[in-house]
């Protein structure tokens, strides 16, 4: 299947993902209408959008920004098959420090 370029139709993905979870949280709360699962169902949520977060913004952009992800299951192929790569530090390469010269 060839990827969605039409901004009108990822939009509309969007939102019909944002509709689903909403619907599957609603759906939740109202079979146990509490504090407690609005909590835990808030803390999952939260907790789902970080690591959805670290999967394909902190790698990308930290640990090595060579490689793309196209979705979760090319983000777990890269953790099992990921070999060693040299470590380079890429986090802030303007801000370099030169050691001092500290001869008088």
């Amino acid at each position: 299947m060839p990827d969605i370029k039409s901004p009108s139709l990822l939009y509309l993905k969007g939102g019909l993902m944002l509709l689903t979870g909403g619907l599957a949280a609603g759906l939740l709360i109202a079979q146990s209408p509490s504090w407690k699962t609005c909590l835990f169902l808030g803390i999952a949520i939260w907790g789902f959008c970080r690591a959805y977060y670290f999967a394909f913004y902190v790698i990308e952009h930290y640990v090595d920004p060579d490689y793309k992800f196209t979705g979760l299951t090319d983000f777990f192929r890269y953790c099992l098959d990921r070999k060693p790569r040299p470590k380079i530090q890429r986090l802030h390469p303007e801000r370099s420090v030169e050691p001092e010269d500290r001869t008088v």
